[in-house]
């Protein structure tokens, strides 16, 4: 049984050992592993938190998931905070004597880390100040889709192609974002038709109200309408618009309902769609062609 006090011994010592002071504070090797374990446990018991808070306490409450959302990343991040000091005390370490470590990162913020602060800092602001939320339709630069999460660092944006895009949260206060759902799910789309010359305006507005009204995605309040935009050299120009909450998400779904649906609805009333006809004239006696160009 010798040998297990001398392992028991050696551990002892090696758990022990000093590894370097901070202050007048000494750190061993049983220190470094306990700041490390209880750091595990301090992630996953705030994680596992703000969980219970979106999946089970906000829901009793009908709170929307942009705001359970932006509340538990907070609430995570106020643990994360409190319990690492608490851990850095336990160990005995004077936070006074911390001033050389935010040195040392003040010397790497300014050396490499400027954009991981940034979008730090900008993350907290986008929490609370709720530019954005979790669910809400985004359009940045060329990228346009959902927001499903917002973490310290960046946001994640699903397009209708099922793809995920990270967007630095940066980019959420530094640049112009297009928030289609930012104070309600409703948002009104309008689509351009156009149609012959001698057709009867109040015909053709009567016509795309019905289609709009027969479209289960399209609401009623409020209620559809047709603008006549103006007369085109060869059509005259019509605007549906039409408000929804059903494809907020997948406008182009929309287009195309509402398109086929009208194409079938001109051609039962005999309502005609201009297009561009091409006549070529040869003269005789002469070795040259003459092109015109007239709409139908």
């Amino acid at each position: 049984m010798d040998w297990v006090y001398k392992i028991l011994d050696f551990l002892g010592d090696l758990i022990n050992k000093e590894l370097f002071t901070i202050g007048v504070s000494s750190i061993t090797v049983g220190s470094i592993l306990y700041f490390f374990f209880s750091l595990v446990i301090l992630f996953f018991l705030a994680e596992r938190l703000r969980m219970v808070m979106i999946f089970r306490v906000f829901p009793r409450y009908k709170i929307s998931s942009g705001v359970s959302q932006a509340i538990a990343t907070i609430v995570k991040y106020s643990i994360l905070t409190v319990g690492f000091i608490v851990i850095i005390h336990s160990i005995g370490i004077d936070m006074s004597a911390l001033g050389i470590i935010a040195g040392a990162l003040g010397v790497g913020i300014g050396f490499g880390l400027q954009n991981i602060t940034n979008n730090f800092i900008s993350g907290i602001i986008i929490l609370f100040e709720r530019p954005i939320k979790i669910g809400d339709r985004i359009e940045v630069g060329a990228i346009v889709g959902n927001v499903v999460s917002i973490a310290a660092r960046a946001t994640t944006v699903i397009t209708n192609d099922n793809i995920a895009v990270i967007i630095p949260n940066s980019e959420f206060i530094a640049s112009k974002v297009i928030n289609w759902s930012h104070s309600d799910q409703k948002t009104r789309f309008n689509f351009p038709v156009g149609v012959h010359y001698k057709e009867d305006p109040e015909k053709v507005r009567r016509v795309l109200l019905e289609v709009a009204h027969e479209n289960s995605g399209v609401l009623q309040s409020p209620a559809p309408d047709v603008l006549f935009d103006k007369f085109n050299d060869s059509s005259l120009d019509f605007t549906l618009r039409v408000w929804t909450s059903m494809y907020v998400q997948s406008p182009s779904v929309l287009k195309s309902n509402l398109y086929y649906a009208i194409a079938k609805k001109f051609k039962e009333h005999q309502i005609e769609i201009p297009y561009p006809q091409r006549d070529l004239h040869i003269k005789s006696g002469l070795e040259r062609f003459e092109r015109t160009e007239k709409f139908n």
